[in-house]
């Protein structure tokens, strides 16, 4: 079985995880992506001379699996994090406050950046206390916690519709893509508790310096062809046939490749559709989960108008601001990304429409921008970015493993319990890739999903 031959399905980072993890155990791997890049949902395109993101994309020093990804792919040296978590909070009138972590063990490291963050009030402030407190101490296990919004939840523990704005969806709204008044509260408990409050440095924050499609896409080929994996580019999978003796076959196009196994990392109703009858019970279920867009606002200044790395703003539509002017190769000016969750109000609008709402919003938070000139401003969509942890999604969610042992499947949308995070993908490949091993016969050294 040593030269056991698989097929991966799906470019993105849990294919490109399970691509590797496979041809690590010493299994020859085939890799096939649709598109004529890898990177799934993390992407760079050039437009005028620069190069742009899809969106821009954060990791917390928690994100274990995907941290180890970014080395093994060897881009270690193209990202970068915080020393320490500090977040600029902004809003138009009352400025700029922070969330900042002290060297106090959790969950205390927050408490002095709480007690003078100037955007809630002494009583919202005791009440984020009281409810964090309580949030820490409910069962991960329960998986009843899934039935109900966290934004219920939080109003039963007297949690005012300003700290909901000010606090809450801070966190929750870029994490799981919903805000608080539609996210799981099961799931945003496992954001928290893990995130937040049992271990300090948790959610200190890493991006990229350089675009996605350098720091993900090329050095992922380079990482994949130097471990012996066939990276095979404008092949999209057709369809799967299990043989009735050991075995698989794949076709792509009008070519059928014989494989021992095959890793389905590809969106879930793609998944759901090239699934054989009979692999998974509940393959309609997965089919059935819904989407949260995400939109980023790309705008170009002709002078530096902020003065942080990011910010995130309260009391604005403006959400989260990244300055990418380094990453795009702007040599004067600034580029500022910024990044809409939850966006299904402005996923349809049209650019003008887009661009006469945020440029006034960016100058009330940024007031060096009202005197600036706006020399070019793009908006990217992501009509199916991620899927919504809306109450009822965690029953949908299926784990890597199939009934037959020979299909794996992977994909941020699996059972990893994680939200639909590049941490999760990463995750979901590692766990496909150690359900495919098993499947072969190989109990050493086996991945773990971290």
């Amino acid at each position: 079985m040593s030269d056991a031959a698989v097929v991966v399905a799906g470019g993105g980072l849990a294919g490109i995880s399970a691509a590797l993890a496979l041809a690590d155990a010493g299994l020859r791997v085939t890799l096939l992506e649709a598109r004529g890049r890898l990177g799934g949902a993390t992407y760079s395109f050039q437009r005028d001379g620069l190069w742009l993101d899809n969106g821009q994309h954060v990791f917390l020093r928690c994100c274990t699996a995907y941290r180890a990804f970014i080395e093994r792919i060897g881009s270690g040296d193209l990202v970068t994090m915080q020393r320490r978590l500090d977040i600029p909070v902004i809003h138009p009138e009352r400025g700029v406050s922070r969330l900042a972590r002290s060297d106090l063990p959790a969950p205390l490291h927050l408490t002095r950046s709480l007690a003078a963050y100037r955007h809630l009030g002494r009583l919202d402030k005791l009440r984020v206390v009281r409810s964090a407190a309580a949030l820490a101490r409910l069962d991960l296990g329960d998986r009843s916690l899934d039935e109900q919004t966290f934004g219920r939840w939080l109003r039963d523990q007297g949690v005012s519709a300003r700290a909901l704005e000010s606090f809450w969806d801070l966190i929750v709204l870029p994490t799981l893509n919903v805000p608080c008044d539609e996210a799981s509260l099961w799931q945003s408990a496992m954001v928290f508790q893990v995130g937040l409050l049992t271990d300090g440095p948790a959610a200190d924050l890493g991006y990229a310096t350089v675009p996605l499609g350098e720091a993900h896409g090329a050095r992922a080929v380079t990482a994949l062809e130097a471990s012996g994996v066939d990276v095979r580019l404008h092949s999209a999978i057709s369809g799967i046939e299990r043989a009735e003796a050991d075995g698989v076959q794949v076709r792509v196009g009008a070519e059928s490749i014989p494989t021992a196994a095959v890793v389905l990392a590809v969106p879930h109703e793609q998944a759901a559709r090239l699934v054989p009858a009979g692999v998974h019970a509940n393959a309609e279920s997965f089919a059935d989960l819904e989407h949260s867009p995400i939109v980023n606002l790309h705008v170009i200044y002709d002078r530096r108008v902020m003065d942080h790395a990011f910010a995130a703003a309260v009391g604005s539509p403006v959400q989260w601001v990244f300055d990418r002017s380094a990453a795009t190769g702007l040599t004067m000016g600034q580029c500022l990304a910024v990044s809409l969750s939850g966006a299904t109000a402005y996923a349809e609008r049209p650019t003008e429409e887009l661009r006469a709402m945020f440029i006034p919003e960016l100058a009330r938070v940024f007031p060096k921008a009202a005197d600036a000139h706006v020399t070019a401003f793009y908006v990217t969509r992501e009509h199916r970015a991620t899927f919504r942890p809306v109450p009822g999604t965690l029953r949908l969610r299926p784990r890597a493993t199939t009934a037959d042992p020979r299909v794996a499947l992977a994909g941020a949308w699996t059972d990893t319990g994680w939200p639909a995070t590049m941490e999760g993908a990463v995750r979901s490949g590692r766990q496909a890739a150690r359900s495919v091993l098993l499947a072969l016969g190989r109990e050493r050294n086996l991945p773990t999903a971290a």
